[in-house]
């Protein structure tokens, strides 16, 4: 028999965020939430983390835009969204109905615009604001400020100063060395750290001899990427005290569990979203069986149990 779900051994705190479990959803890939409704109640996920949003609409990127790829997928949506007063004034009073926090990825093209949407978006029902720095699929901005320590560190400054909500960082595996950019972004000013995003990919079409995607690169997730993303999570676990949300092809709790066990506080379920609307669900009564074999009275025991000062730790390279 599945332990009840709010029992309160999978609540959290997240930066001043409180969730009743520990697993939110990826930006990108849950839509507004509302698209979800139908398949899975929101009050039974720990936070609802919107799709990216910016000060003024964006139809994103042309031509074809997903394809999909062994163990994952390829997107290049390019960040397509209605903009900060649609979600205003439609969205967000929709998402209040629910007790949820929402969650509100935003992004810009400079500082001083992820400055403006942050303060735009400073109001009752936002819990938080997770900056994007990282998406690789646009032209400007993006994933520039996700891989320069100085100009991700603009970046949250300026957010810092136009709100009053907890500001989370979200992080790139694209770069050569991930615990330099959240040593970064802790010294800014950052509340939390998630990551990781996609990682940078292409599909060609062998018949037509060209890319498939029409902006030629994509994010790729899924399980593919699962394994670096939990190396990444590892690492920076160890230069930070900021909370960590670990995400990268989760598609069971016993993924989740790996992200956990190597530093993350709570996590974020993204593709498994198109596979299984109501996965966040079936996540939380997982984690919620493993407390339960292993004798754990709430989820935070089991952080960082796989680090080098944690339970049963081995070394992350052999030498």
């Amino acid at each position: 028999m599945v332990a009840p779900l709010y029992d309160g051994r999978l609540a959290v705190d997240i930066a001043g965020i409180k969730m009743q479990t520990p697993v939110t959803t990826g930006s990108g890939t849950f839509g507004f939430g509302l698209e979800f409704t139908d398949f899975l109640d929101l009050e039974k996920v720990g936070a609802v983390t919107v799709k990216g949003t910016s000060l003024l609409p964006s139809c994103g990127n042309k031509g074809q835009r997903a394809v999909e790829t062994p163990a994952g997928m390829l997107n290049a949506i390019g960040l397509e969204n209605p903009g900060s007063d649609y979600f205003l004034n439609v969205t967000l009073p929709k998402l209040r109905k629910y007790d949820v926090p929402v969650i509100v990825n935003i992004y810009g093209h400079s500082p001083e615009e992820y400055g403006q949407v942050a303060a735009k978006l400073d109001v009752e029902g936002v819990a938080a604001v997770e900056i994007n720095i990282s998406c690789p699929n646009v032209k400007e901005g993006g994933i520039i400020f996700g891989t320069c320590p100085e100009a991700a560190a603009a970046v949250i400054k300026e957010v810092k100063k136009n709100t009053s909500k907890p500001v989370i960082t979200k992080l790139s595996p694209n770069v050569t060395d991930i615990t330099v950019m959240a040593k970064a972004a802790e010294e800014a000013g950052s509340d939390a750290l998630s990551l990781i995003n996609t990682l940078l990919g292409t599909k060609i079409d062998i018949e037509k001899q060209r890319p498939v995607l029409g902006n030629v690169t994509g994010g790729l997730s899924g399980p593919a990427v699962r394994p670096v993303a939990v190396r990444l999570v590892y690492q920076v676990a160890q230069v930070t005290k900021l909370p960590i949300i670990g995400m990268g092809g989760i598609m069971c709790a016993e993924d989740a569990l790996e992200f956990f066990l190597a530093g993350a506080s709570a996590v974020a379920v993204g593709t498994a979203n198109f596979v299984e609307p109501d996965i966040a669900e079936k996540i939380a009564h997982g984690l919620l069986n493993y407390l339960d074999r292993h004798q754990m009275q709430n989820i935070e025991e089991a952080v960082g149990l796989a680090l080098p000062h944690g339970k049963h730790s081995m070394p992350l390279y052999n030498c």
